[in-house]
């Protein structure tokens, strides 16, 4: 596969002596665990725990980066800068950043976590020049491999990190202690309470658009999100899905018959019984 230019990316740095103390209590990644050369996911929460802001970590030198939409980064820019007060960091947005995405190793580039829990080698690197093909191919995986994105496959402020995978993917840190809206998540997590999940959805067709709601017995179950041919993504309520699984009743997107599975990589499993979620 040839490497493809994200579009619509932008990036902002966090430099200083304090850059990685002040993002260590902000976001849901646990920065301690950052390698040099990897890039991780995370998210900035509200107090009630959804996701206001999602973005790509990454070290550079001292400085920490996150690369995230376009549409978020001004926003987001700014609600780092409210938190700033006197600490001695500084914020630099690049927006648009050069974002291009590699399926094998390159100098300067950072292996991207998501799809290194799949098994999966993606490489993200930043600033390059150089052909680059479509991102049909890394859509394509990243569906395949149930990686969901905001704007495509959620909205942001309407979903709970677990919702799309955060707990799984590294994303979400469970003992760095306090972060905002991390009350909220610790609570889902020991109490298993995470109802909707990411599934991977397959039809003998092609799937209708983003947006489709998906059904069983006639009732919604949840909203394609990603879609490409007859493969998608969607954020589903896994006891509504399991229990039409189990049951042998027909799902739908629109009126298309398709198959949910969760992916692999995550441990998950359709509840048995509704109200179960097993890991």
């Amino acid at each position: 596969m040839q490497p493809a230019a994200l579009q619509e990316r932008a990036m902002i740095t966090v430099s200083g002596q304090d850059a990685q103390e002040f993002l260590q209590a902000l976001i849901t990644t646990d920065l301690d665990l950052l390698e040099d050369g990897e890039a991780k996911p995370g998210a900035l929460l509200t107090p009630q725990g959804k996701i206001l802001f999602d973005f790509i970590v990454t070290r550079d030198g001292t400085s920490i980066r996150l690369e995230t939409g376009t549409d978020q980064a001004e926003a987001l820019l700014k609600r780092l800068t409210m938190y700033k007060l006197r600490a001695p960091i500084s914020l630099a947005l690049t927006n648009p950043a050069r974002v291009t995405v590699r399926f094998e190793a390159a100098p300067g580039a950072y292996r991207d976590a998501r799809f290194a829990k799949a098994g999966q080698t993606v490489y993200r690197a930043y600033d390059t020049e150089g052909e680059t093909a479509g991102t049909d191919d890394y859509d394509r995986l990243r569906i395949l491999n149930g990686i969901a994105v905001s704007g495509a496959d959620y909205a942001l402020q309407d979903a709970f990190p677990h919702d799309v995978l955060m707990d799984k993917n590294g994303a979400l840190s469970f003992k760095k202690g306090c972060y905002v809206g991390q009350e909220v998540v610790s609570r889902m997590q020991h109490r298993g309470t995470a109802r909707r999940r990411v599934v991977i959805v397959a039809a003998g067709t092609a799937l209708p658009e983003t947006g489709t709601p998906l059904t069983a017995k006639g009732r919604s179950i949840g909203v394609l999100g990603s879609v490409i041919g007859s493969s998608g993504l969607a954020i589903v309520r896994i006891d509504k899905a399991g229990d039409a699984i189990a049951s042998g009743e027909q799902i739908l997107a629109g009126d298309i018959a398709v198959t949910l599975t969760l992916p692999a990589w995550t441990g998950l499993d359709f509840p048995v019984e509704a109200g179960e979620e097993s890991a």
